[in-house]
């Protein structure tokens, strides 16, 4: 069973004393667990629950009430705890009272003051009430503390209109230190004030008792002598008699206060108009008054005028107040064609164009001057766009008149958006890419690029506040108090929901005519005939570049993230989207073509130096445009929100697959024509040997020029690294750029590098191979030697010697550019040279023993030489020369070819050293 909770407990409040309302803040411990558990709360008496607003256990803020003790404890009661105590206490203080004439810093409400005096209520303002200074002598404040006086007189008050006005307590708050001569003065002030009261009824009535006393007189005799006579012939006779007298005395004093009556009569009269001018001078000084307003530009007063004419005098049948208010209205209808005219007024602030329609509306004006406003508003936004248009067109074509817009380093130039392709480090290859552009030129902003970010600007600039102008339309916002009571925002507001469509196609007209600005200055092909004219008209002597392009997309970007920010429906802006992706894919087209076009331009940068492994920078430099020319396309080819894939349609990944295609292909043709180019074409004033190179590779340079079997050796090393290296990592950053049909493009390459690299090797081979082949049949046959007759064999014939020799200069030549090389080019070589030996062999009709072991011999010499570099073709070769000879028959052959052959290898060691196992081990590492 849980212990009971201790009772609350008050330790503090915040403030301890205030007038009836005041906010005070309560502290204590066990205030209760929440704003249920408080059940009760009171200060000095008197209930604050209803105010009370529970915080924490240790916190309450409530209002004190209109509590009947002037001080008391705050009890505080709880459900958990029961009733509280208090060790502080709260002092209720009684408001002063704010005299007639004293400042304060509240409103002080006029209400019916009491007056006690006629024990009656009068609603007739303060100021007229009692005067500030009832005594009419110098009030000289005391230094009597209030509480004193409080305490001195209870209950009472020294205010002179309260109910418990005390004069003692009047006396010493206020005249203390007065003088008794001074208090004399102030009873006759009294008297005086007392007086005055009766003064103006006492004079009237005392300049007319003669009237009265004559009038009590006649009336008097006349019944007197009708009592004497009693008879009706008397009173008839005094009757006549009378009316006779009272006739007599009504024309004489016609007679004689007529000119004095008739000056009274004018002065009434007079006395009335002027009253009537002086009573109604607010609306006879209102048309002037509405003009100078105007003039001003306070049409708030006026509108407020206008509004009390109307309430008071709109209805009136008084010709002359008629007249004054025809005047008024003639001036306000006036008015209403001025705020029409300045609210169609273009340019204007969103701020100005609301201030004009309230005004519009709370005069009535007829119509609906928002929905102008919005249409006129829509026709401006058009033709601040088709002007900036023709402005544009206009300079491009007077700037074409007078300069080329190529280059203007002098003048306000915009560096390109995305930097031309810049020179890298010290490629691998031993060579360094240069840009086809050198890398200080700027170039001057196309007019076609200047008027996108023109035209764009205006109208991010303008469609917000068109927008908001809408919303406000919408919502009612525009309209003041006024207009909404007397139903005219209702009326607003459906209207703006009967016009939505009409609002939605003046939005789409804007964007329409945006677009099509823009497709006439950067896609023309994209418009219809009739639209050419009229969104057209741009001189296109060439087509932008992917850099300004690039630049494009992204002011396009930022406008349509801009105009989302609105709000606007996406439905409409759709065709902004649109547009971005037609550029982006424009964009990315042209990039490509200029891409083809700077590889191209490649060629002439061959430098022919060779690295350690037979390359130049050629496919470097390769590599790096197109590496560059994808990162230029990074930005167009990302998705921003909203937006589509690029290669989303079929059309556009085929172009694109197709021009990548065509740019790899480009490079193909450019090796061909660099390794095909006639000697006297090639430019060698720039050649020079890499220093990266052993000695031996120098040689070929010796001479400062290079021979076609070299070109063609070095060419052919390039397609070997394009193969296995180049292309691959080409096609891995085309997929990492998301393009389609990199597998195609891939294999269509290959097959054109593969196509190209066997047309250069056989080419290779038919000018090495050739003649050392062509020299083999007048070797064997020279001095008229015979099969069939011939010495014994005394070793291998210079003719092989001159063959192995040609094949070792091949070698040499080879491993010069490229050691990778050398296993495919000698075996090609020794295939055409075993051909031949096995068709000779095989053309001799016989053999003597002598001539089969000198072929033997040869045959041999030739095929052991080169054994490393044996295929299978030319293993059958040899195979098939050794078959057409005879066999040897005797030891002592075999043992002379065996030392024949060894001394001929031990003879040309040193030559064959290239053909040695060793040099091929060497050659892999």
């Amino acid at each position: 069973m849980s212990r009971a909770r201790q009772p609350p407990l008050v330790t503090g409040i915040s403030p301890n004393e205030g007038i009836s309302w005041t906010k005070v803040t309560i502290r204590g411990e066990n205030l209760g667990t929440g704003p249920t558990d408080l059940i009760g709360l009171t200060i000095c008496g008197h209930n604050c629950l209803l105010t009370a607003e529970w915080m924490s256990a240790s916190k309450i803020v409530c209002r004190v009430g209109q509590a009947k003790n002037d001080k008391g404890d705050i009890i505080v009661t709880t459900k958990s705890g029961g009733k509280g105590t208090s060790t502080v206490s709260f002092k209720l203080l009684k408001p002063e009272k704010i005299g007639i004439l004293d400042q304060s810093a509240v409103w002080v409400d006029e209400m019916n003051y009491y007056d006690m005096r006629t024990d009656r209520n009068k609603g007739i303002p303060p100021l007229s009430l009692r005067p500030a200074n009832p005594l009419g002598i110098e009030i000289d404040k005391g230094r009597f503390p209030q509480k004193d006086l409080e305490a001195l007189f209870p209950g009472m008050s020294a205010d002179f209109t309260s109910e418990n006005f005390s004069a003692a307590w009047y006396l010493i708050e206020n005249h203390s230190t007065t003088s008794f001569d001074q208090l004399k003065t102030a009873v006759v002030n009294l008297k005086k004030q007392a007086n005055k009261k009766n003064e103006g009824s006492l004079a009237y009535v005392k300049g007319g008792l003669s009237t009265f006393f004559e009038a009590q007189d006649a009336l008097s005799a006349i019944h007197q002598k009708l009592e004497a006579d009693g008879t009706e012939k008397v009173e008839g006779s005094m009757t006549q008699k009378l009316e006779n007298v009272l006739n007599r005395a009504s024309n004489t004093a016609d007679t004689l206060f007529q000119e004095v009556l008739g000056r009274k009569d004018k002065a009434d009269s007079t006395r009335n108009a002027l009253n009537v001018l002086q009573r109604f001078k607010f609306l006879f000084n209102l048309p002037l008054n509405i003009e100078r307003n105007i003039q001003k530009g306070d049409y708030d007063v006026v509108i407020n005028d206008y509004e009390k004419a109307k309430s008071l005098f709109g209805k009136t049948e008084v010709q002359v107040f008629k007249k004054y208010y025809a005047e008024v209205e003639t001036r306000i209808e006036a008015l209403r064609e001025l705020l029409l005219d300045k609210l169609l007024e273009t340019p204007s602030t969103l701020h100005d164009q609301k201030r004009y329609i309230r005004y519009l509306s709370d005069l009535h004006a007829p119509g609906d001057p928002a929905w102008q406003c919005i249409g006129a508003q829509h026709q401006w936004i058009l033709q601040l766009m088709h002007n900036c248009k023709e402005s544009y067109v206009k300079e491009q074509k007077g700037n074409a008149l007078l300069h080329s817009p190529m280059l203007d380093l002098d003048s306000d130039v915009r560096p390109s958006p995305i930097g031309h392709l810049s020179q890298t480090a010290s490629l691998k290859r031993g060579g360094s890419f240069q840009s086809g552009r050198d890398d200080a030129w700027r170039y001057k902003a196309p007019q076609q690029v200047v008027f996108v970010e023109k035209l764009t600007k205006l109208v991010v600039s303008q469609l917000p506040n068109f927008w908001k102008l809408w919303i406000s339309y919408v919502n009612g916002s525009l309209f003041s108090e006024t207009a909404e009571r007397s139903g005219q925002m209702e009326r607003s507001k459906k209207n703006a929901r009967q016009r939505q469509n009409d609002f939605k196609k003046m939005i789409q007209e804007v964007m329409h005519s945006l677009v099509k600005l823009i497709r006439g200055a950067l896609l023309p092909f994209s418009l219809r005939e009739g639209e050419s004219r009229q969104y057209g008209g741009w001189e296109m002597k060439s087509e932008l570049s992917g850099q300004w392009l690039t630049h494009v997309i992204q002011t396009v970007r930022l406008s349509s993230e801009s105009l989302t920010a609105l709000e606007i429906p996406n439905d409409m802006l759709q065709i902004i989207q649109d547009l971005i992706l037609d550029l982006r894919v424009r964009c990315i087209i042209v990039t490509l073509q200029h891409t083809a076009e700077d590889i191209k331009r490649l060629a002439e940068k061959e430098d022919w130096v060779v690295d350690n492994e037979g390359l130049t920078s050629l496919p470097s430099q390769f590599e790096q445009c197109i590496i560059h020319s994808l990162q230029s396309l990074k930005t167009v080819l990302d998705c921003k929100p909203g937006e589509a894939s690029v290669f989303q349609q079929q059309k556009t990944q085929e172009d694109v697959c197709q021009l990548s295609i065509g740019i790899m292909q480009v490079f193909i043709d450019c090796l061909e024509q660099l390794s095909t180019k006639p000697d006297g074409d090639i430019d060698t004033a720039h050649l020079s040997v890499d220093v990266s190179s052993p000695d031996l590779f120098g040689s070929i340079h010796e001479d400062s020029s290079l021979s076609s079997e070299q070109r063609l050796l070095i060419a052919l090393s390039n397609c070997r690294y394009l193969e296995r290296h180049t292309f691959l990592n080409i096609a891995e950053h085309f997929e990492k750029h998301g393009f389609q049909g990199v597998e195609k493009i891939t294999q269509v390459s290959m097959e054109s590098l593969k196509e190209l690299d066997q047309r250069l090797f056989e080419m290779y081979i038919e000018f090495k191979a050739d003649p050392i082949v062509g020299s083999l049949e007048p070797g064997i046959y020279a001095g008229y030697f015979d099969w069939k007759d011939c010495l014994v064999p005394a070793g291998v014939r210079n003719y092989l010697k001159e063959a192995l020799v040609n094949i070792i200069a091949v070698h040499a030549e080879v491993f010069t550019i490229s050691k990778d090389l050398v296993p495919r080019v000698m075996s090609r070589v020794v295939e055409a040279v075993s051909e031949e030996l096995s068709r000779l062999m095989q053309c001799v009709s016989s053999f003597s023993k002598n001539g089969a072991l000198q072929a033997r011999l040869e045959i041999c010499a030739l095929r052991d030489t080169v054994a490393i570099y044996l295929t299978p073709e030319s293993n059958s070769s040899f195979k098939q020369a050794l078959e057409a000879l005879p066999q040897l028959s005797s030891g002592t052959d075999k043992k002379l070819l065996e030392e024949l052959l060894n001394k001929f290898k031990s003879s040309m060691h040193l030559q064959l050293t290239c053909f040695q196992a060793s040099s091929s081990a060497m050659m892999k590492t």
